[in-house]
């Protein structure tokens, strides 16, 4: 998939939320891509508008090109086609994304179902060996469950093996351990990336967590205020990085070398507010290095090939 120049905006009471501003992205056939950044930073709306999920009132502009095809200019019915069998999602909270009143097993096989021309007997038969993949136990009797009998864990897996039931092309994972516990996040991060593999699918991983994608993707790209800070592989970004957001973040991870009693590094400030229209680097308010060149948004520049930051001070930053 490649985006280009993607913008979105919402119109409200207060004028024009501007959460996504000239965004590019592109993912390559079973490679991980990890974007991270605050909340409000632009990551899940970027997500949703690809597939086409946001609400009507919403305005979309630029390209979402997934295999050739602009996914924007694809008619509903089309687009209903693409989605659970050529670019499927993993939601953050499977509690309101599973449906209460039908079993889990109703539920991955009316999926299966929806994408294939499969008996019920069929489809049943691959939801048990999907449960199975994922690893919960006793698939055939927990198939016939509601989701209020899952843990938190089981259902979020239960929404993996949705999530691949069709084995898509491109796997988007929207924060995929948010409320989960430090050992339980692990465990579902596993069973991702694991089945991404089985399946051969790329992998967009979405989260604020950067210990997430540090082990698993290839490439990480760094948003704030609705565009890209920063973009490169994971090794530049956590070790070479040159973008002072990006820094400031990393900064912020907890340190298990740190000394004792050693006050956790905090960005000041907060993040700019979508109205704003961001003629400044919006980044500048919390910056260390701002001037009075950082008066005009800055350009996102390649520092070396494949690594990309949007800073007028990528050289002090560097060094």
């Amino acid at each position: 998939m490649e985006v280009q120049g993607l913008t979105v905006e919402f119109p409200t009471e207060d004028g024009l939320v501007r959460a996504v501003r000239g965004v590019d992205m592109h993912i390559a056939e079973g490679e991980v891509l990890g974007i991270v950044g605050e909340s409000g930073s632009g990551k899940s709306v970027t997500a949703l508008a690809t597939m086409r999920l946001l609400p009507k009132r919403a305005q979309v502009s630029g390209q979402v090109l997934f295999e050739g095809r602009d996914l924007l200019t694809l008619s509903d019915r089309a687009m209903r086609g693409v989605r659970g069998s050529d670019i499927a999602m993993i939601f953050q909270d499977p509690m309101t994304a599973l449906n209460p009143v039908f079993t889990v097993g109703e539920q991955i096989v009316e999926m299966i179902r929806a994408h294939a021309p499969v008996g019920k007997p069929l489809a049943w038969k691959r939801t048990v060996e999907l449960l199975d993949l994922v690893g919960i136990s006793e698939p055939s009797r927990r198939a016939r469950q509601y989701p209020h009998e899952f843990s938190g864990g089981m259902r979020q897996r239960a929404m993996i093996a949705m999530a691949v039931a069709n084995r898509p092309k491109l796997l988007i994972a929207d924060e995929p351990t948010t409320a989960l516990d430090v050992t339980i996040q692990a465990q579902v991060m596993e069973v991702i990336t694991e089945v991404q593999k089985a399946v051969g699918s790329a992998l967009l991983l979405i989260t604020h967590d950067l210990g997430l994608v540090a082990g698993i993707a290839h490439r990480v790209q760094v948003m704030y205020a609705g565009r890209v800070f920063e973009n490169g592989a994971t090794d530049e970004i956590f070790y070479r990085s040159v973008n002072p957001y990006t820094k400031g973040l990393l900064r912020s991870i907890p340190r298990l070398d740190a000394k004792e009693k050693t006050r956790l590094y905090t960005i000041p400030g907060l993040p700019p507010s979508g109205l704003s229209r961001n003629e400044a680097c919006p980044f500048r308010p919390r910056c260390e290095f701002a001037d009075a060149v950082c008066g005009t948004v800055p350009e996102l520049v390649e520092v070396v090939p494949g690594h990309q930051s949007r800073c007028h001070h990528t050289q002090e930053v560097s060094m």
